[in-house]
């Protein structure tokens, strides 16, 4: 089954939502914001993908952080940022078979469907 991780109100989340089901893949949507983030799946995360695409420096949260927040960012640091502020997670997060997607693309597309 494929764990989708995003919040409702995201459109790249409702799109994904639509094609699985359209595709007729078995999956479950975590809500970040009502259904929380344990530390151990961002960790995971950003082991499998890395901190930068992790990270969502477009959404408003993030705009709204200070500059001392947004400095001197590092694995850690984008942790307990993403700890504090969910929304910093780039969505949505895709959980399949042992490995993590991050973002809606073709190329995540074709790795679901395997």
């Amino acid at each position: 089954m494929i764990t989708v991780v995003g919040i409702k109100s995201c459109d790249t989340c409702r799109k994904a939502l639509a094609w699985l089901k359209a595709e007729e893949l078995k999956h479950h949507f975590h809500d970040l914001r009502t259904d929380g983030l344990e530390p151990t799946r961002v960790a995971g995360w950003i082991d499998a993908c890395g901190w930068e695409a992790v990270l969502n420096r477009r959404s408003t949260t993030w705009r709204g952080l200070s500059d001392a927040e947004k400095s001197d960012l590092d694995a850690n640091k984008t942790m307990a940022l993403i700890m504090e502020h969910p929304t910093l997670a780039k969505r949505p997060v895709f959980e399949h078979k042992g490995r993590t997607h991050v973002g809606f693309t073709e190329a995540v597309k074709t790795l679901l469907k395997s």
